[in-house]
């Protein structure tokens, strides 16, 4: 279904949507009178079999066009309890023609859905991920993690919008003809052409997302949009100065538009880039005394399934790292000895554990279930729509 092109947005911070209770937190996580357990979002995340991609040369830096989606996978995804994933799909780096190669990607999208129907559903409205946590299935959300493919054509983010993508992220790290990344040196805000993507990305109701931006970018994105809008995977640059993780006034500048910050699983939490669950814990929680408990969520930035051998993996990563270092993309802060993921906070236990833990630290159970799921559904349907 095509997004439809309006202007008008709601800019209410709601708490909770209508129906959500406050219910208390179960052995093995939290549990909804009437419905499967709590609606839980990935803001930024894989439904793919990383061991999959183990045993066979790895591709491209960022390659999204050959997802390892198996029975495994979405098994895993469904048992965690997941309700609906952004999925990073689309050109990030790499040889190929940005538009071409994005275009290619959702068609690999679409074949995955149409092939899985009984499990997976598209996410083309705030709707949709109620109505995949109320069925059992996953909702998918097309997103994009670069916006180079637009290239200097602001059609393109029609075409992008009428093939379903919900979600654009403006830059990766590196900079680009909307802005600059958070690795760029010069951090340089948003450019006329991002300023003008930004307004058709608002008229076409599809989020902005800010993950991975310059501070300054940032800054100039909230200005500028007209509609809510997101970093969908982060940290808190207050806890961990490093340059994928965001400062105060970008965090507190998306929540006073309405918008949403997602927390990832990342080496990014720490210093060392050996983060653990309580480092997921501890930038949650700043990040809710920094915007409020409507406006914070998970943005993972890893899949569900684990990985089986780690020590297997190690050499795969390193040769993984290396790659995007020479492809210019990388980030300070990830390097061969670091995981990009929690290794304490894995595989399909890894929601409700991070429930267990919130709780421990005093969170209640309504706000549990805002940063699990509700906080995106509330924030997307005033994107997107009902």
């Amino acid at each position: 279904m095509a997004r439809r092109e309006d202007r008008t947005f709601e800019f209410s911070r709601r708490g909770v949507l209508a129906g959500a209770a406050s219910v208390a937190v179960m052995t093995g996580g939290l549990a909804s009178p009437g419905t499967r357990g709590p609606l839980i979002v990935n803001a930024l995340g894989g439904l793919e079999n990383p061991n999959l991609g183990l045993g066979r040369p790895s591709g491209p830096p960022a390659d999204t066009g050959r997802p390892d989606v198996d029975a495994r996978a979405i098994a895993d995804a469904r048992g965690s309890g997941l309700s609906a994933v952004n999925i990073a799909l689309g050109y990030v780096a790499g040889p190929d023609d940005p538009y071409d190669y994005t275009v290619k990607t959702i068609g690999v999208w679409d074949r995955i859905l149409r092939d899985n129907p009984d499990t997976l559903v598209k996410v083309d409205r705030a709707a949709d991920i109620r109505r995949a946590h109320a069925e059992g299935k996953v909702g998918v959300i097309y997103g994009f993690q670069n916006a180079v493919q637009i290239g200097n054509d602001l059609s393109r983010i029609d075409t992008f919008g009428d093939l379903g993508v919900g979600v654009i992220q403006l830059t990766y790290n590196p900079a680009n003809p909307l802005g600059d990344g958070s690795m760029a040196p010069q951090n340089r805000g948003l450019t006329a052409f991002g300023r003008a993507a930004v307004e058709r990305l608002n008229t076409r109701r599809i989020v902005v997302d800010l993950s991975h931006s310059g501070e300054t970018t940032c800054l100039d994105a909230i200005a500028a949009s007209k509609a809510p809008i997101s970093i969908n995977h982060t940290g808190c640059r207050a806890l961990t100065d490093l340059p994928r993780n965001k400062t105060d006034a970008e965090l507190r500048g998306v929540a006073q538009k309405g918008g949403f910050v997602g927390i990832y699983f990342m080496p990014f939490l720490t210093l060392s880039g050996h983060a653990s669950a309580e480092d997921v814990v501890a930038h949650i929680e700043h990040a809710v005394n920094v915007c409020g408990e409507d406006h914070v969520g998970v943005g993972t930035d890893g899949d569900v399934t684990g990985i089986d051998d780690l020590a297997a993996y190690q050499s795969h990563l390193a040769q993984e790292i290396a790659d995007r270092a020479k492809a210019g993309i990388g980030a300070t802060g990830e390097r061969a000895d670091t995981y990009p993921f929690v290794v304490d906070l894995r595989g399909p236990d890894q929601f409700h554990k991070l429930a267990r833990l919130l709780a421990a630290r005093g969170f209640s159970t309504t706000r549990i279930e805002k940063v699990l799921g509700l906080n995106f559904v509330r924030f997307a349907r005033d994107v997107w729509g009902a």
